[in-house]
């Protein structure tokens, strides 16, 4: 986007106005110290699991410089006395990246906290039925490029349960499901992270009763190109708080890939993204206080990556935004240190520096029809008195030389989209514990 002399005042405020969270959820200083002994039976633990046990791990704060790894294991529950009562550090780690790395069938861990892992807090791998229930993840410097990417993360996996767990300080995402199907993630909180909670390249999931807030973004759902699972799909997001995501983006870009960092693209005021995302739905969340937008519906296009790959599509289609609450603050700005927000502060229908509700990047595949006035990629809009609402279509069909923005809402009403997720077997796979 060209600069202009508006626009370098507005990244001076921006700038100016910036803030970090540095909330805690817990003190483990005070917790007594585990011994060599007890960390090495911990270790072995995990090691010599056989399957059908439990692994109990006491109240005391574990120093470990090795990975707890779980390989190839079937129905293990590992189970410490409370997120504020076990607590795994990480920060001596001298080999592996992840803290606690799983890979196995029908596993559930529960109670218990991690710090400090130099790469992700936990990780599960090509597991099927995984269950994370009151896990808290987080980095004890506050937010640091240098922290790990994700706190808790699974990837190609299947029957995946995140329940009331708590994710912050990730330079990445905080709670970020990857190429997996038969997904909830719910009641989690997702704070000071550059994305809160992310469901990419993913079919089949439900996010509900979460609050994501002081992220640069709340919740995303992403598919990016050249992955071993291709376009994602189903997905519905609801009864949430998304709430003053205006975290600086710390995210660092990492290799020169197809992808590159996507999330480095992230405005901070970001509420909900949909990148290239298919068939979802979005209702009764409460999305307030994002200062550059409330939700984004973008195509792969705007991340200036190469858009091209087999069984994929960069278009964002069949989307349904409905019966959601927004709010903007009186005074805000959006961000301008990220090329999407600038967009939006510039060129959006409404006014230069105008915080928006809804934006549309307006890009289609001209291939199913030549108009856009036909809602060719099916964005349907139904918010309780929308003319109220601050809604922005882009036109960016042919570059940075013509941008043009409109207000047309009416286009994408009038018209819904069947959205079908399927989580009745999640439960049973996942069988809930007491506390």
């Amino acid at each position: 986007m060209k600069k202009s002399l508006i626009y370098l005042f507005l990244l001076w405020v921006g700038i100016a106005c910036s803030t970090q969270s540095s909330e805690q959820t817990y003190d483990s200083s005070v917790l007594r110290k585990a011994s060599p002994g007890e960390i090495e039976q911990l270790v072995e633990a995990f090691i010599l699991a056989e399957d059908s046990t439990t692994i109990q791990i006491p109240p005391g704060f574990y120093d470990l410089n090795t990975q707890l790894i779980l390989d190839n294991k079937s129905s293990i529950r590992i189970k410490g006395a409370g997120m504020d009562q076990t607590v795994l550090s990480f920060k001596n780690l001298k080999s592996g990246g992840e803290g606690v790395k799983i890979v196995g069938n029908q596993i559930i861990i529960e109670d218990l906290s991690i710090e400090d892992a130099p790469g992700d807090g936990i990780k599960a791998q090509h597991t099927d039925g995984i269950t994370f229930r009151r896990i808290n993840v987080t980095w004890t410097n506050g937010d640091k490029s240098k922290n790990g990417t994700y706190a808790i993360y699974p990837v190609q996996c299947k029957n995946v349960l995140i329940d009331e767990c708590i994710a912050s300080h990730s330079k990445d995402a905080g709670i970020y499901v990857g190429q997996s199907e038969n997904i909830v993630v719910k009641n989690s909180l997702a704070f000071g992270n550059v994305a809160g909670i992310e469901i990419e390249n993913s079919d089949n999931a439900e996010v509900f009763g979460n609050t994501a807030r002081d992220n640069a973004g709340g919740i995303l759902v992403f598919n990016l190109p050249g992955l071993p699972k291709a376009d994602g799909k189903g997905t519905k997001i609801y009864d949430n708080d998304i709430i003053e995501n205006n975290h600086e983006n710390f995210a660092t870009p990492i290799g020169d890939g197809p992808n590159g960092n996507t999330v480095t693209m992230i405005p901070p005021g970001s509420g909900i993204v949909l990148l290239a995302a298919k068939e979802v739905e979005i209702f009764n969340n409460r999305i307030l206080r994002n200062k550059t937008y409330g939700v984004a519906i973008a195509s792969y296009q705007v991340t200036g990556f190469p858009a091209e790959a087999p069984n994929w599509s960069p278009y964002t289609a069949d989307v349904y935004l409905h019966h959601n609450q927004y709010q903007r603050e009186s005074f805000s700005i959006p961000d301008v240190t990220r090329e999407m927000g600038q967009l939006v502060t510039v060129h959006n229908a409404h006014g230069i520096g105008k915080t928006q509700d809804i934006i549309y990047d307006g890009i289609w595949d001209t291939a199913i029809n030549s108009r856009i006035e036909t809602n060719p990629m099916r964005i349907c809009i139904n918010e309780p008195e929308i003319e109220k609402l601050r809604f922005t279509r882009f036109y960016l069909m042919e570059g940075e030389e013509n941008i043009q923005s409109f207000k047309d809402h009416e286009l994408f009403q009038n018209c819904e989209v069947k959205v079908q997720t399927d989580i009745s077997g999640i439960a049973l796979l996942n069988p809930t514990s007491k506390k």
